[in-house]
């Protein structure tokens, strides 16, 4: 046929475009240090739920404790929802949804988070980073998910997307 268009060659795939949003949301995170992003998709490729770390729903955020350092009480760390909890709390369909569905993180998931990707029935994380694989948090993550069969792999993406709004 005359005239016929040839499709675009430089779409986003599959992972990179669920990435993409992962990383979107992490942009919604008020932490100072360290903003995650999650976004759990269905086995037929359809956004499910998305989440990203910050404080739980109804505290303020500006008397929240983002601090890294001193006393426990006086840390985000007693506090903070991290994303891959916050995308799994998100999701108002039947929980039965999640079964066989998969996680992009742009971190890998501590061993709190993957205890939840287990009982939500998620089956595969796919991560950006994994600056923390030396911790007792991320080696007890991957025991956990090595245990209860969830598949991880990191992602490894070829361009840089950008995004103008």
């Amino acid at each position: 046929m005359q005239g016929e268009s040839k499709a675009r060659k430089d779409y986003l795939s599959w992972d990179e475009y669920f990435m993409a949003i992962a990383k979107l949301s992490a942009m919604r995170s008020k932490d100072p240090n360290t903003q995650v992003g999650a976004c759990i998709v269905s086995k037929d490729n359809r956004i499910l739920s998305i989440g990203y770390n910050g404080a739980p729903n109804g505290f303020n955020d500006e008397r929240f404790p983002w601090g890294r350092e001193g006393k426990p009480l006086e840390t985000k760390y007693l506090y903070v929802v991290h994303a891959e909890r916050n995308a799994i709390l998100n999701y108002r369909g039947s929980r039965k949804d999640l079964e066989n569905s998969k996680i992009y993180v742009d971190l890998f998931p501590c061993n709190e988070c993957a205890k939840e990707i287990i009982q939500a029935g998620i089956k595969e994380v796919i991560y950006l980073s994994d600056k923390y694989a030396n911790t007792d948090e991320t080696i007890a993550s991957k025991m956990l998910l090595d245990s209860c069969n969830v598949k991880y792999r990191k992602i490894e993406l070829n361009k840089e997307i950008v995004i103008n709004l």
